[in-house]
């Protein structure tokens, strides 16, 4: 079916949703647009569940091209919000395009790296605004945005690459109180992070952060069949699409592409949120697992109800809002524990 005519299809999908959840008689949009008192938040999330499921659900499946999906996500995207003062500028970290993120004076020397999620192939900085805005007010932290290069142009390594550059980079600067943090594709790829920086002996993190970590490529874990449809986002036939271009000619299962299967040992404190209704639960689990068999302190939240990168909504569901705040206040404590440690040396 031609784009175009997708979207009216949807579109109607929509509208029509509305009419069925809509008690009051009032369009959809207007009850995404504020909290109402009156408006119960069970009640909203199945409407936020609803949109998702007929706007971006059938694209995100392995019939549309990457090139429409980058289009489409990015629109959605861009609008959603960041916190009122959010302020954004371009940067280069060693030859990688970022974005600085802002709110507020941020603390002198410390900073947060985010890694966008997106399946590795796509999305980008300027749109995952909602999410780092959230994360510098939160955490009181400059939060710092590569935008690294997506598959299928790119394979694996080239993400993990332009992650380590942007890191050596906020080094080279003189930065020692570093923390990592990402959602999705972003989040595997900031635990894959680590571990690269770990077996090249360099300087770890002080702490990870991450948000539905897509983990395990290899898509072994059981809700990647239970949760096929509860989850109103991702469809593993489209995950399966980005997996193989990212991974090109490596096998699934490559510690690097799916740090689920890596040697953990030896990683800094990690801080895991999951919603309860998406294919990707079973990652965060089998990931807590296997890094407190590593002897890793690792925390996870599972939020009932909620599906997967819910924090991207964080200005219309009170969850997100919620999970990013808890975020941001894990990884600024890590953080300044670590420098006053330093500091006492």
């Amino acid at each position: 079916m031609p784009p175009a005519r997708t979207i009216i299809d949807m579109s109607a999908r929509v509208k029509k949703l509305s009419a069925r959840v809509n008690n009051r008689q009032c369009p959809i949009w207007i009850l995404l647009a504020i909290h109402s008192t009156e408006t119960e938040p069970d009640m909203l999330n199945r409407i936020y569940r609803g949109i998702l499921r007929v706007t971006l659900k059938p694209v995100l499946r392995s019939t549309f091209s990457v090139g429409f999906q980058r289009k489409w996500t990015h629109f959605l995207g861009v609008m959603m919000l960041g916190p009122r003062g959010t302020r954004a500028r371009q940067q280069s970290m060693n030859g990688v395009p970022a974005e600085y993120v802002t709110v507020g004076e941020p603390a002198a020397d410390l900073a947060i790296l985010y890694l966008h999620g997106g399946g590795y192939n796509l999305c980008s900085a300027r749109g995952y605004r909602a999410v780092t805005g959230r994360f510098a007010k939160s955490s009181g932290v400059a939060v710092h945005v590569p935008d690294y290069r997506l598959a299928p142009e790119h394979p694996h390594p080239a993400a993990l690459e332009d992650a380590l550059r942007a890191y050596r980079w906020l080094r080279q600067q003189g930065l020692r109180h570093i923390a990592i943090a990402g959602d999705s594709a972003g989040g595997g790829l900031t635990l894959a992070t680590a571990v690269a920086l770990r077996d090249a002996g360099e300087p770890m993190p002080v702490a990870l952060a991450l948000i539905s970590p897509w983990v395990d490529l290899a898509a072994r874990g059981e809700t990647y069949r239970t949760h096929v449809q509860r989850d109103p986002q991702i469809s593993p036939d489209g995950a399966a699409q980005w997996a193989r271009a990212y991974t090109r000619d490596l096998p699934l299962d490559h510690p690097l592409c799916s740090p689920l299967y890596a040697d953990l040992k030896g990683l800094p404190p990690m801080l895991i949120h999951v919603g309860s209704e998406e294919i990707l639960l079973s990652d965060s689990l089998s990931l807590q697992a296997r890094a407190r068999a590593a002897g890793v302190d690792v925390r996870l939240r599972e939020f009932a109800g909620m599906w997967h990168d819910f924090q991207i909504q964080a200005g219309l569901v009170k969850e997100g809002a919620e999970s990013l705040t808890a975020l941001g206040g894990f990884l600024r404590g890590q953080l300044d524990r670590h420098a006053a440690a330093k500091s006492s040396t």
